[in-house]
């Protein structure tokens, strides 16, 4: 049972170690490496949701709008990028048959969260990037290791099974610490921890909100391009619930939130 329970973790530690190598990688570089990480990773994502809705939608056409709608957003004010976000929403509902209303609000959501990113990225730095990709990262590692060791009650038996309110709370108690850390060494204050906290929710509500997309379309994982994790929206699921909580929530704490001086 305990060999059972653990036996992916070599593999989701080893293919999860890459892909924060890459994306650390343009973290730092930032600009327009960090701009195409996005624009890619909204590509393949809406790929992979389109193909769990409905597989014979043109997939590779709807995720080359959505990526091209938010590589020209990226490079417009923020005011005329809007409509250009939100229009491949309307090319997608003229093609698809099925779950239309699904795959407009997460399509809106994957194009916002990658907008919200860039926007983070240039105006408040690597240092601000690297808080919330740990809050999202730390959740995820706290939840696995701490709801497979701790077990108990789950959170949403019916929607994923895999998930226990021991690894919920143990996500939260990370983020928690996360944003203890990042207040004591930038200048942002204690509130930084409460909305760490509130990311970390967002990120499993993220995570959650795809695990009702695989489970009506009857599929494990949004794809294989992952070994050990699935797809790209199964390993950024998180990220985009946070990512997109974030860009909402800014206007109302200010950002950083409590900043000193």
């Amino acid at each position: 049972m305990i060999k059972g329970r653990w036996s992916d973790l070599g593999e989701r530690i080893g293919v999860g170690a890459v892909v924060a190598a890459v994306g650390l990688v343009c973290v730092w570089l930032g600009g327009f490496v960090f701009s195409a990480l996005t624009v890619i990773a909204a590509g393949v994502m809406v790929w992979e949701l389109v193909r769990m809705l409905d597989p014979e939608a043109p997939a590779v056409a709807l995720a080359g709008a959505a990526a091209a709608s938010l590589a020209v957003a990226e490079i417009l004010p923020a005011a005329y990028a809007l409509p250009i976000l939100i229009a491949p929403v309307f090319v997608g509902i003229g093609q698809l048959r099925h779950r239309r209303v699904t795959y407009s609000l997460f399509t809106v959501l994957i194009v916002l969260a990658g907008l919200g990113l860039n926007i983070l990225r240039s105006e408040h730095g690597f240092v601000w990037m690297l808080w919330l990709a740990s809050v999202v990262i730390v959740t995820d590692v706290f939840g696995y290791i701490f709801g497979r060791l701790m077990g108990g009650p789950k959170l949403w038996p019916r929607v994923s099974p895999n998930k226990t309110w021991s690894g919920t709370l143990a996500g939260w108690g990370g983020a928690a610490l996360v944003g203890l850390g990042f207040s004591v060494a930038t200048t942002a204050g204690p509130e930084l921890i409460p909305v760490s906290i509130a990311l970390s929710m967002a990120g499993q509500m993220g995570d959650i909100a795809e695990s009702v997309v695989k489970r009506r379309a009857g599929v494990k994982d949004s794809s294989s391009l992952l070994p050990g994790h699935g797809g790209l929206f199964d390993r950024f699921d998180g990220m985009l619930g946070a990512s997109v909580f974030l860009l909402l929530a800014t206007p109302i704490i200010g950002f950083p939130p409590g900043t000193i001086g």
